[in-house]
């Protein structure tokens, strides 16, 4: 053979032994990564036969105590696993989420069910009051009747009021009083009455037609209302005038004619700011405007005088003129009375003077515009600018 031929041949020989060696290689690897993947899925199939095996052996071991607790020898029944034993972890950390302990209990407030007191102090007015107890204004005058008798000018520091736990009215029960009439009477249904928990009655034992309750006892009667008394000066026509002779030494006797208003208004001070008590159609019919004592107080419209002096229902000196076209003015708590019964006046007259008189917790001017056809209505909305 030729040395040509020859090389020819070791060179076959050598590529064949190197392709061989890749061939066997590439096996090896293949065959590692295969043993590889079918040892993770054995291992993975016998963690989960075992975690089967264990949680069945937990719910054998718990079921057999429940239905039939050891056997005679002691031990657990037959085909039952004990429980694991509880191994405490290693930290706090290892056990999953850490919780501090709170040592100190916090307890919710609850909802107040029956009635505390306030003591008034100096500068309170009714409304102040309502709102610190989250109560309306009327709340606080029908929970102290006896004490303020519907009117927010007798309100005075020293005052011991009740403050309810919720808007309604407070009731004192009188012997032959009927729960089906008293709950009738402000508004409200019997269960109203017996459901409340400040007023101790029991809803399913309580006997509606004899409740026993105790004469002279308090009851809260929630979502209440009634009528407020209007202490201001009634309707007083120049036609009669007499018929307020019972509210007081100011009321005037027979008046003939006089002057008739234009039904415009005008402020009656100079000042036209608030000093206590807005508008409020059910406890304050009427302006509380500010001003100094001794400052000017005018007719808001010509008419005539048919009140003018002392009133006995804590309006101190009060002037009210009829404007002879259905309306009305009444001007209070004056420190002076400028006019006589029976003057006539025009508009912008000077009248009287600001003061302190009646019911009054300061200089100011309590001013109401009253009308045949709407009643006493806000002067807001008839005073001109």
């Amino acid at each position: 053979m030729q040395e040509h031929d020859m090389n020819q041949l070791f060179k076959r020989f050598f590529a064949y032994a190197q392709a061989t060696e890749r061939t066997r290689l590439y096996l090896i690897a293949v065959g590692s990564l295969s043993l590889i993947l079918l040892s993770m899925n054995v291992y993975s199939r016998s963690v989960a036969q075992y975690n089967e095996l264990d949680l069945q052996a937990t719910a054998q071991a718990i079921a057999g105590e429940e239905i039939g607790g050891e056997t005679t020898n002691g031990s657990l029944p037959a085909g039952l696993a004990e429980m694991p034993s509880f191994q405490a972890p290693v930290s706090i950390i290892s056990s999953g989420i850490p919780r501090l302990v709170n040592m100190e209990t916090i307890i919710p407030d609850r909802p107040r069910v029956v009635v505390t007191t306030y003591s008034v102090e100096q500068g309170d007015n009714l409304f102040d009051i309502a709102s610190r107890f989250a109560l309306q204004p009327e709340t606080v005058l029908w929970g102290n009747y006896e004490v303020l008798q519907d009117n927010p000018q007798f309100l005075s520091p020293g005052q011991e009021l009740n403050i309810l736990p919720t808007d309604g009215v407070y009731y004192r029960w009188n012997q032959g009083d009927a729960l089906p009439s008293v709950a009738e009477f402000f508004g409200v249904s019997v269960d109203d009455v017996l459901a409340w928990p400040g007023n101790g009655l029991d809803p399913y034992q309580t006997e509606i037609e004899s409740p026993g309750i105790a004469d002279g006892s308090w009851l809260i009667i929630p979502g209440g209302k009634r009528e407020l008394r209007d202490w201001g000066p009634p309707a007083i026509t120049r036609s009669d005038p007499a018929s307020a002779a019972y509210y007081g030494a100011g009321s005037c006797g027979q008046i003939y004619e006089g002057a008739v208003g234009t039904n415009t208004f005008v402020w009656p001070t100079t000042q036209t700011s608030i000093s206590g008590y807005d508008f409020n159609p059910s406890i304050h019919p009427g302006l509380d405007i500010a001003g100094a004592e001794g400052n000017a107080v005018y007719s808001v419209d010509s008419g005539v005088v048919v009140f003018a002096g002392w009133s006995e229902y804590g309006y101190g000196f009060l002037i009210v003129v009829d404007h002879g076209t259905g309306w009305q003015s009444a001007y209070a708590h004056l420190s002076g009375v400028s006019v006589t019964c029976g003057q006539s006046v025009a508009q912008g007259t000077v009248i009287g003077a600001v003061g302190n008189t009646g019911n009054s917790s300061g200089a100011h001017l309590h001013f109401e515009l009253q009308s045949e056809l709407y009643g006493k209505v806000s002067p807001w909305n008839y005073l001109s600018p």
